[in-house]
């Protein structure tokens, strides 16, 4: 069974509803590195990878990785030592090619089933348990029946990575000891608190849908249902202008896909920007992913270059921070 450490978000250590908490002891990490907090995107978290590999170059130490959905997914595999097989993996991937690891079907708790993509990491990260790589690892994901934060920090590093991207009606939860859990990003979709509540002197946080919605807004408008101006109703000069009107009458056609999406996207922008604002990291890394839609897993190439030029582009003050760290 898996230890699973299960807290609120705000108080360290500690039981909660009268369970035992147990953890499995840490390897001991460089306080003088930065601690990451790898934030939840789906396809725009392939920009993980360009900003570690920006680190890395710099000789930037890594102390620990704080991970929500696909930012579990790729903190784990690069403390695992399998960053260069992911980065292969999604270099590897076309739009046509993507079916082969989705095994979507009608029933369930997801449209994915997502046995073939258990299947590939199961075969590179084997029986592989946090608690023995490197450096410490949290996957944060959600109960679903309480709606509690869980921190996965020991056990099987595939369990934990998985119940952190299982997302609402993409992929099943994952039962974890009697639990249902949850995309993480559903309650911290860029986990610094988790990286603050274990004491992390430096915390750099990467988060992936800051340029989505821009600044909240709130707008007041008329609840009318007007109508575009047929273009029979007029007859314009110009052919262009009735060929935009006969494509402003044609409605919008959405999805359901299309509005889950979206809904998500609007879910993570707005409880990420409440979060940071209460618990800020020391540097945030925006990648410049917001032309990649959630599902273009595909376009790994340009997501990993957006994350890489970014880190890059704020390395001077990273680097400041790391020398200002005590013991420098």
């Amino acid at each position: 069974m898996l230890d699973l450490v299960f807290r609120r978000s705000a108080p360290v250590g500690g039981s909660m509803g009268g369970e035992s908490a147990k953890s499995s002891p840490k390897p001991t990490a460089p306080k003088r590195g930065v601690a990451l907090a790898l934030g939840g995107g789906a396809a725009r978290g392939w920009a993980h990878i360009g900003v570690i590999r920006a680190l890395t170059e710099a000789g930037i130490p890594i102390s620990m990785i704080a991970g929500t959905s696909i930012g579990a997914l790729v903190g784990g595999c690069y403390l695992a030592g399998h960053l260069d097989e992911l980065e292969q993996f999604a270099l590897s991937l076309t739009r046509r090619g993507m079916m082969r690891f989705f095994d979507i079907r009608w029933g369930g708790g997801g449209l994915i089933g997502g046995a073939r993509l258990h299947r590939r990491l199961a075969a590179e990260l084997a029986d592989l348990r946090i608690e023995e790589l490197t450096r410490p690892l949290v996957c944060v994901a959600t109960e679903a029946r309480s709606g509690h934060e869980v921190w996965l920090d020991s056990g099987s590093l595939v369990l934990a990575m998985r119940a952190s991207y299982a997302l609402p009606g993409v992929f099943p939860p994952v039962e974890c000891n009697g639990r249902r859990l949850l995309d993480g990003a559903l309650v911290n979709p860029v986990p610094v608190s988790v990286c603050r509540a274990l004491e992390e002197p430096l915390v750099v946080a990467v988060n992936l849908h800051y340029d989505l919605f821009g600044r909240a807004a709130v707008l007041r408008m008329s609840a009318e249902n007007a109508s575009p101006q047929r273009p029979d109703d007029a007859s314009p000069i110009d052919p262009s202008l009735a060929q935009s009107a006969r494509g402003a009458r044609e409605p919008d056609r959405i999805g359901i896909g299309r509005s889950m999406v979206d809904a998500f996207n609007i879910i993570q922008d707005r409880i990420s920007r409440s979060r940071l604002a209460g618990d800020p990291p020391d540097y945030t890394v925006h990648p410049r992913v917001r032309e990649i839609g959630l599902s273009e897993f595909f376009r790994a190439r340009e997501c990993i270059a957006f994350g890489y030029e970014e880190a890059m582009r704020g390395m001077h003050e990273i680097e400041r921070l790391c020398h200002s760290l005590p013991g420098r």
